[in-house]
């Protein structure tokens, strides 16, 4: 079965890629890997949410904004190379637009991990960064960039 039965199978469609608000691209290659931009919780051009978590975003929306994102990365990772070349997901680094004194950056950042396992099982499983910061691009309340093998 490849990556594009498995999305279908479970009733996923990516996204088109979210266009760049600055001077970069959405993804690139290098030798094996491809490392994508930071992507934000866009819905059809627009930002699904804006604020910090633990104030205006809750840690349970703020995990679906997450997986929003991990759908913007891998729509950019589709675009330039297929998701059919996925070989793995080797890291994700999720940020976390966070209230003073919140601390559950890991949690929030599952929304991305749990799709990965989710479509690619054991090729999913990947190294991870939950950083917590004051702001993100936009008012945005969480970013996600990956990096991931392929063929």
């Amino acid at each position: 079965m490849t990556w594009s039965d498995k999305l279908n199978q479970l009733g996923i469609e990516l996204p088109g890629v979210a266009p760049p608000v600055a001077a970069y691209v959405p993804a690139i290659r290098t030798g094996s890997l491809v490392y994508t931009a930071g992507q934000l919780p866009l819905v059809d051009g627009a930002l699904a949410a804006t604020g910090k978590v633990g104030a205006e975003i809750g840690p349970e929306e703020a995990q679906r904004h997450a997986r929003t994102c991990a759908l913007n990365a891998l729509a950019a990772v589709h675009s330039l190379v297929g998701i059919d070349s996925v070989v793995r997901i080797v890291k994700a680094v999720v940020f976390v637009a966070s209230a003073e004194g919140f601390t559950g950056q890991p949690a929030v950042a599952n929304g991305a991990s749990d799709l990965f396992k989710e479509i690619f099982g054991d090729a999913g499983q990947h190294a991870r960064s939950a950083v917590g910061v004051a702001e993100l691009p936009i008012g945005a309340p969480v970013e996600v960039e990956l990096i991931v093998e392929v063929e």
